[in-house]
This record gives structure tokens, C-alpha cells and sequence, in this order.
């Protein structure tokens, strides 16, 4: 249970840092694509007995460096790009996943088992979460602005396209890390839902991003432990519980602003 739990909790802090740039840039189409599109890369490496991270992490750079190479070339836009890889990816998995291994195999990698973090998982997702606040904090200047005002970002010397590049990969990793807390399926609500939360409390970039780490691991720790004492899927439970707490930060925003009498 404590090693399901300190995963959880860095699975959280790597999710939760990086909520708030993707609800602000409108990136959760990205994330979405990056979380369903690693099936094949966890498929093969469960086949070549080898730490379901590994292939992940391969799977998600090469829908990373695809979407960026035919959105760049100018072939589609980069939303259609996006569609265009994502699905591929993700049918390529399912194909593979129905001829190599039984649902129960993978069941946990879909859905999520925190109760399944082993003591390399713990280690690999110290190490994301590390880089990504390493990440963030060494760059938090120059994203902040490219994400708010890329046109200002460029004129003063930034490359909008590089600080972009930066958050898909710290994307790409954080995603891989979640799987085994709350699954493919389930990802996207630790990387969406505790920004938009925090966006609802306050304004302040500094404190939507500490908010939004407080809100990812209330939710961790709240869902593990309904999800260990009522015995139903972690993943699910946790991503009710950030769902909650969603809703109620939305109504105390509209009574705040007076919007609710």
C-alpha cells in the first residue's frame, strides 16, 4: 500500500505541474493522443519481457516527432495530424494486444493498479518527476511567455516552436509514468482536470500550478484508499474523485463571482 501510494503521489506531481500548461496552451487533444497512442510500444515490450516503460517511452516520442514532422511539413494541420497518428497508434496497439496477449494481461495498463507499482516503477517515476520540475523551474519564464503571448515570445528572441517541443516531451514522459496509477484510458484526467480546478480558484500562474499538485494528490490519496477499502479500480476512483473536486471549485468560483445567489 505505501509504495501504491508514493506512486500515486509522484505520478501526481509530475501530472498536476504540467495540468495547468496544458489547459492553458489547449493542448488536451495532445495528451489524449500521447496517452492512447503508447499501446503498442506497452504490447511489445510485455512480449519482449522488458519494463513496460521502455516501450511506452518509444511509443510516445515517435507520436511526438510524427505529429511534429507533418504538422511542420505543412500536410495537415497539426489538430488533423494529431487525429491522423493518434488513431493509428492506438488501432496498431489493439491489434496487437488481441493477437499476443489476453485482456487480463494488460487489463492493468488500460485501466490502472496502483496496488501494482513495483520498487523499478517507483524509481522511474521519481526520476520524471524530477525532470519535469527540473524541467519547469529552469524554463518557467520562457514557457509562461510562449504560452501567453507567442508573437511576444518571438520578438523578443524565444522560439515558440522549441518551448513547445519542451512540453511535449516532459509530456510524453509524464504521460508513460501515469499509466501504471491510473491506465491509458484514464491518464488524461491527472493531466486536465487539477489545472482546470485550480484555474477556478485562482489566476495567479505560481499558485494554479501549486494548487493544481495539492488537488492531483487530495485526489491520490482520497481514490486509493476508497479504491483499496471499497475494492474497485484505482484508476476510475481517482478520477472521480478529481471530477468532484472539479465541479465544486467551478460552483465556489460562480458563487464568488455572484453569479449563483
Amino acid at each position: 500500500m505505501l509504495r501504491g501510494l508514493l506512486g500515486g503521489l509522484l505520478t501526481s506531481l509530475s501530472c498536476a505541474v504540467l495540468s495547468a500548461f496544458v489547459v492553458w496552451r489547449g493542448m488536451s487533444f495532445m495528451g489524449e493522443a500521447i496517452s492512447h497512442s503508447v499501446l503498442p510500444g506497452i504490447v511489445l515490450s510485455y512480449v519482449l519481457g522488458i519494463n513496460l516503460f521502455w516501450g511506452a517511452l518509444a511509443a510516445s516520442l515517435l507520436v511526438v516527432v510524427g505529429i511534429s514532422l507533418i504538422s511542420s511539413y505543412g500536410l495537415v494541420g497539426e489538430q488533423t495530424a494529431i487525429g491522423v497518428v493518434f488513431v493509428g497508434f492506438f488501432a496498431f496497439g489493439i491489434l496487437l494486444l488481441s493477437k499476443v496477449a489476453s485482456a487480463s494481461d494488460l487489463s492493468h495498463i488500460l485501466f490502472g493498479n496502483v496496488l501494482g507499482v513495483s520498487k523499478e516503477d517507483l524509481i522511474i517515476m521519481g526520476l520524471v518527476a524530477s525532470v519535469v520540475i527540473a524541467g519547469i523551474s529552469l524554463s518557467y519564464k520562457e514557457v509562461l511567455t510562449a504560452s501567453f503571448d507567442p508573437a511576444h515570445a518571438a520578438a523578443i528572441g524565444l522560439s515558440p516552436h522549441l518551448v513547445r517541443n519542451i512540453i511535449l516531451v516532459l509530456l510524453a514522459l509524464t504521460t508513460v509514468s501515469a499509466i501504471q496509477t491510473v491506465g491509458v484510458v484514464l491518464v488524461l484526467a491527472l493531466l486536465i482536470t487539477p489545472g482546470a480546478a485550480a484555474s477556478q480558484i485562482s489566476r495567479r500562474p505560481g499558485r494554479i500550478i501549486l494548487f493544481s499538485v495539492v488537488i492531483a494528490s487530495f485526489a491520490i490519496v482520497v481514490g486509493f484508499y476508497v479504491s483499496y477499502y471499497a475494492n474497485l479500480a484505482s484508476g476510475p476512483s481517482i478520477v472521480i474523485v478529481l471530477t468532484i473536486i472539479f465541479v465544486l471549485s467551478a460552483i465556489g468560483s460562480r458563487i464568488r463571482r455572484g453569479r449563483i445567489a
